[in-house]
């Protein structure tokens, strides 16, 4: 008998005894105060995607610099242990479209949407009100979401990991991972050396002002989407959908769903994007390389280049990276093993997709970084 797949097939009959309990229970407990917390969405200008959740409020103290590890893992422990509002019903509107939804088991509601008018590019703004339940003696919990429609401008799009990709992570050691997380907060860690500045040369393109959509596909939990929308608010990272997952046995014990969850979202955000091309952003330290071997297979065509950041030292993974890499560019799609952000961006320069001022400025923001400490 196989001890993980056991463990995992028991904590999912929990999670799921869990969620047929909080059902049964916010039956008859009275609502207390709730929140809906907005995703940011995506769409075009005729079909919006977005979503969020809906919890018990609990007022969260925002980090700061010099928080001891007791209180980052307080932290981390209330939004894990976050209390979710199954089947709530959600009304969104923008302008003269109004439609309502319900949430699943877990709180989560998502709205796909068609526009009477074409949208203009850029942001827009939808007001969320809880209809049900609704608490008593309390103001209507609201919410806006914020939905991104890409301009015309935009070449192509990006797909990014998070862990190990943009934020160093450690996700192979999770000792060494709890570790970061008690001693750091989205005040104090740091992303990968000149990452920052890459994905702002991405975003802005070639001539500076092509607008190409990020979009973060990572199986970090729904739990921690606001401390992660912080921290690239505060690294100065360009904005963009979070397709995250959701915390349970799924999230620990099952690599398959992880690659099935990835591929899901990212097969979401190129159907919703056909005339677009994309670039995929990921590391050696997980399934990335897989993962988007496969998307690029299945939709032949769209992925235009992959980088990898190399954070797995171990030379067999480091030789099976390099075999995917050959087998795709006999397809024409070029995989990137790359030590750094500066690499990356060398590629992407002589592919004509950032400005070679671009490429300096990352260049710059590595060596400014390197000499940094990080949390």
């Amino acid at each position: 008998m196989k001890l993980r797949p056991a463990i995992g097939r028991w904590v999912e009959r929990a999670d799921r005894l869990n969620d047929w309990r909080l059902v049964r229970l916010h039956r008859w407990r009275p609502p207390g105060p709730l929140e809906i917390v907005p995703y940011l969405g995506f769409g075009t200008p005729r079909r919006l995607h977005f979503g969020g959740r809906v919890l018990r409020r609990v007022e969260h103290r925002a980090p700061q610099a010099a928080d001891p590890a007791w209180r980052n893992l307080l932290a981390v422990y209330r939004r894990m242990a976050s209390d979710e509002v199954p089947r709530a019903r959600v009304r969104a509107e923008l302008g003269a479209l109004a439609t309502q939804t319900q949430a699943n088991d877990e709180g989560h509601f998502q709205f796909t949407v068609e526009t009477a008018a074409p949208l203009a590019p850029g942001w827009h703004e939808v007001a969320l009100e809880l209809l049900a339940p609704l608490a008593r003696d309390a103001e209507a919990a609201t919410a806006t979401a914020r939905v991104l429609v890409p301009p015309a401008t935009a070449r192509f799009g990006v797909v990014s990991d998070l862990d190990d990709t943009v934020i160093w992570s450690n996700v192979r050691n999770r000792l060494r991972m709890l570790t970061l997380l008690l001693r750091s907060n989205a005040y104090t860690r740091k992303p990968f050396e000149g990452v920052s500045a890459l994905y702002r040369a991405l975003h802005q393109g070639a001539t500076g002002g092509e607008g190409n959509p990020v979009f973060y596909v990572s199986s970090s939990p729904w739990n921690l989407y606001t401390p992660l929308l912080d921290f690239l608010r505060l690294q100065g990272i360009p904005e963009g959908p979070l397709l995250l997952k959701d915390f349970g046995s799924e999230l620990l014990f099952a690599p398959t769903n992880h690659a099935a969850h990835k591929l899901r979202h990212i097969e979401q955000v190129l159907d919703a994007y056909p005339a677009l091309p994309f670039l995929l952003v990921g590391d050696s330290g997980e399934q990335d390389p897989e993962i988007y071997a496969e998307a690029a297979r299945t939709h032949p065509g769209r992925v235009r280049a992959i980088y990898i950041r190399s954070v797995d030292p171990d030379p067999a993974r480091h030789a099976a990276v390099q075999r995917i890499a050959d087998d795709l560019q006999r397809a024409g799609v070029a995989m990137r093993l790359v030590d750094d952000s500066a690499a990356a961006a060398l590629h992407a320069a002589q592919s004509g997709w950032i400005s070679a001022q671009a490429l300096e400025e990352v260049r710059a923001d590595k060596r400014l970084e390197d000499m940094a400490p990080r949390a």
